[in-house]
């Protein structure tokens, strides 16, 4: 009698039983499906597990053992991730160990080779699990399929997909330099790095916004909001006169409005001062968006506040009542700063882990004593604490990182990082002092300070410098020319002193 493991049940069966059973401990299923190459019945395996530190994934592997074939897949049972991810890996001629390099590919990932003008599109290759030289040589076995039918039909377009196919697997056997682009809008996918928790030079990995267009494919409902339409009058009116909506204050306006009597009423000055410095905005904006988690319908709230010695920024909060996601984001206010800036934090005690921190998402951070480096827009624009931005990073490398503890990892690279995951862990714990270094170019980024003075706060260090050309380059500040505007505010000052004098 075959066990319960082994048993062939239905599909629908294993839907339920994936759906009840939790991530850790789930069993493997077997289903009888058709073969599409042979026609009989083989059998599809399927997996809800967890890979550490990245997300929950269902793994499908079917096999025939009447013809031979098999394939795999991959499905995400998590959420989509807020925005999209787009992995380029520069690959050498002849090191065909980057080619073993996993790879995370979801259903809505494009796959690029610009020096082939190469593209596989979403709907060419389902959700996988495999490493750049699989992906490839996939998709020479595809192109391979049907070209003794196009030779017949075309030949002259299978003679250019044969010659395409000779760069195609020069690549896939690392004979030839190229560049791998993994583009995905819905942020799960992913592709390996050996050299964690320490940075990659082959690898650049970018997240951005959706387009409507994107999240519309994805699934998303695109509201008149997102695709630039004016809202009609007569679906305003349906959405103010739903029973269910709650009139709130603006957020922050009970406590403005507080602070601000508490002002009036006292006599001190420093007390003044002191409460009007924190206090919340009189005036918050508040418009309607899209949750990027659910899709419903929310609120942005944004208001703009001067910060003591630092500038004037724009914070942006979004909130969904239907599932709880949280956004936060802020935008410097302002000119762009002629220099850029260094912070430099020494971090000694508790009272130095409550710091607030404004990281910019054109800031870097540096740990020295971990030898630890994040390039400007890892994090995205953050507020928050010294702690807090220690905790965001180490979340941010295990997701990253999410095969850093697999299976096939090498021992010596597991207790590297788990040894580095310590160091950075004993960080909050104060054992040593240590540095924290916030390197933003366009000076957006900002430390508080622990006295009254900053320049009475001997570990909090400002240090200004004069941006590179490549740095300006970057932000298009080279291509920045105001000399016309400038020439045209000055003969209207003079024009108008003219005539006043006149």
């Amino acid at each position: 009698m075959e066990s319960s493991r082994d048993q062939i049940v239905d599909v629908r069966s294993v839907v339920e039983a994936i759906s009840a059973e939790d991530s850790n401990g789930a069993p493997l299923y077997q289903v009888e499906s058709l073969c599409m190459r042979c026609g009989q019945n083989g059998i599809t395996r399927f997996l809800f597990t967890l890979i550490p530190h990245f997300r929950k994934i269902l793994l499908s592997a079917f096999e025939c053992p009447h013809c031979g074939e098999r394939n795999n897949e991959v499905q995400f049972a998590g959420e989509l991730q807020s925005r999209g991810c787009c992995y380029s890996l520069v690959f050498p001629a002849g090191d065909q160990k980057m080619l073993n390099r996993q790879v995370v590919k979801s259903d809505s990932a494009t796959i690029k080779i610009p020096e082939l003008d190469f593209e596989i599109p979403p709907e060419a290759q389902r959700g996988s699990l495999s490493t750049v030289e699989g992906i490839l040589t996939r998709a020479v076995d595809e192109l391979q399929a049907l070209q003794e039918e196009r030779k017949k039909v075309d030949p002259q377009t299978a003679e250019a997909i044969d010659q395409f196919l000779l760069k195609l697997k020069a690549c896939a056997t690392g004979d030839i330099s190229f560049t791998f682009i993994l583009d995905d809008p819905a942020g799960n996918s992913f592709i390996e790095n050996p050299f964690a928790p320490s940075l990659d030079p082959s690898l650049t990995i970018k997240f951005y916004e959706r387009t409507p267009e994107q999240q519309a494919l994805l699934g998303y409902l695109v509201g008149s909001s997102q695709s630039g339409e004016p809202c009609s009058e007569a679906s305003t009116e349906e959405i103010n006169d739903t029973p269910d909506q709650i009139k709130r204050e603006p957020h922050g306006s009970v406590g403005a409005v507080a602070s601000h009597r508490a002002i009036a009423q006292s006599n001190s000055a420093e007390i003044s001062e002191a409460l009007f410095r924190y206090s919340a905005p009189e005036e918050v904006m508040t418009f309607p968006s899209t949750c990027g988690v659910c899709a419903t319908r929310c609120e942005t709230r944004m208001f703009v506040t001067k910060i003591p010695y630092f500038q004037e920024v724009i914070v942006m909060a979004s909130s969904c009542d239907a599932c709880g996601y949280r956004n936060s984001e802020l935008k410097p206010g302002g000119r762009i700063p002629e220099k850029g800036k260094k912070i430099t934090v020494c971090v000694k005690n508790i009272k130095d882990l409550s710091r607030d921190v404004i990281k910019s998402d054109t800031a870097g951070v540096t740990v020295p004593e971990l030898d630890l480096e994040l390039t400007s827009g890892t994090l995205g624009g953050v507020v928050t604490t010294i702690e807090g931005l220690i905790t965001k990073i180490s979340e941010s490398l295990e997701r990253v990182h999410g095969f850093t503890f697999g299976d096939s990892l090498d021992e010596s690279k597991r207790s590297k990082w788990q040894d580095f995951k310590a160091r950075l862990n004993k960080l909050l714990s104060l054992e040593e002092p240590w540095n924290l270094v916030i390197d933003d170019a366009l000076a957006n980024s900002f430390v508080s300070p622990m006295t009254d003075d900053i320049k009475d706060d001997h570990q909090l260090t400002f240090e200004e410098y004069e941006r590179s050309w490549e740095q300006n380059e970057e932000f298009g500040l080279n291509d920045i020319d105001t000399s016309s505007a400038d020439a045209a505010y000055n003969s209207t000052d003079s024009t108008m002193k003219e005539i006043t004098e006149a």
